[in-house]
């Protein structure tokens, strides 16, 4: 079965500042392994991105090393509420931290998001991560102020009741939600580890869960914030929060399929169209993944790409199989190797001059 290059519109490359754990290379090797032929990077790197400087470090180094296409967010910041817009049209969008995450992007001061969501152009996308009464003053900001605003990573029942209510007053929103959030809980934090369940947002109960499933028409986009760290981290005494995701999705997403939960129109809907819609990206010629959806196989982080060398998904039961992947009419990745060359991706934004 084919099927188009995959979106993932949130992924933490870790570079620059912590390429022990991630960089432009082995994030990308990971991603066309996945079946994701773009990928769209957080800018909560060492140093963050958050001018002309920085953006042009990190997409000079996923010039050089992206084995897929890409592109660059903007982290909004106290001291660019007014540098951050003119450099829109050249990043993947502008990432506003609302609540505690891995970094130091955290905008405390209220009237900082109100100017970044006054000066952000509208036709470039706006994330926010928010929870909870921060994920409420978010959707207020984008009614106030008539702009198409992206919710990543929504986890809680009343989150998406919340979005959903939103949507039906035609309030610009749009989500998403992770494969973590929508395929564990609470309940698997003891098989998987304290310190190695620690990610943000974090896992919830069973009935926000289900009420993820329950209302599927009102997640835009299914995107993995993949956020590699290395077990020593994890299973130390603060082990920092994330989990790798880019190889895992597109497999969880299948076998959800064979369970009779997703059809394969909803993996391309969250994962292709609407990404592309939202983010304002070009169709990918002559790039397809071809998938065995009947192959059984138990996930093994050994046989992956990331640096961080772990899964919360390890031993996971799956059904459906990436067999190969072609970007742009060469093949990229096939059984179990990537092909693609470092420099392969491009950048799908205007270049920096």
């Amino acid at each position: 079965m084919r099927i188009p290059g995959i979106v993932d519109p949130h992924v933490h490359m870790r570079e620059p500042g912590a390429e022990y754990k991630e960089d432009w290379d082995s994030g990308t090797k990971a991603a066309l392994a996945g079946g994701v032929t773009t990928v769209l990077a957080m800018p909560n790197t060492r140093p963050a991105i958050t001018d002309r400087s920085t953006l042009q470090q990190s997409l000079t180094v996923a010039a050089a090393k992206a084995r897929c296409d890409f592109a660059q967010y903007m982290g909004a910041g106290s001291e660019n509420l007014d540098s951050a817009a003119p450099l829109a049209p050249h990043a993947a969008g502008l990432k506003m931290y609302l609540d505690q995450t891995f970094g130091n992007l955290k905008l405390d001061d209220m009237s900082h998001w109100m100017q970044h969501f006054q000066n952000w152009p509208a036709a470039s996308p706006l994330c926010v991560h928010a929870e909870g009464a921060s994920l409420a003053t978010a959707i207020l900001l984008a009614e106030l102020y008539n702009r198409p605003v992206h919710l990543c990573h929504i986890s809680l029942r009343s989150e998406i009741l919340l979005i959903k209510a939103a949507k039906a007053r035609g309030i610009p929103v749009t989500c998403e939600v992770t494969p973590h959030h929508l395929f564990l809980s609470q309940d698997d934090i003891q098989a998987i580890g304290s310190g190695r369940s620690e990610v943000r947002p974090r896992l919830t109960t069973r009935n926000d869960v289900q009420a993820l499933w329950n209302n599927l028409d009102s997640i835009d986009c299914f995107a993995t914030d993949h956020a590699p760290h290395t077990l020593a981290e994890k299973d130390g005494e603060n082990p920092p929060p994330g989990f790798p995701g880019l190889e895992s999705a597109l497999p969880l997403y299948l076998t959800a399929v064979s369970e009779g939960r997703l059809t394969m129109e909803d993996i391309i809907k969250r994962c292709v169209t609407n990404p592309r819609r939202i983010f304002h990206l070009p169709e990918q010629p002559d790039t397809f993944v071809e998938i065995d959806p009947h192959a059984r196989w138990n996930f093994s982080a050994a046989n992956t790409f990331t640096r961080c060398g772990w899964s919360p998904f390890e031993g996971y039961p799956m059904t459906g199989r990436i067999e190969s992947v072609t970007l742009r009419g060469e093949i990229a990745f096939k059984a179990g190797e990537v092909l693609a060359r470092p420099g392969t991706g491009r950048n799908l934004r205007q270049a920096l001059s």
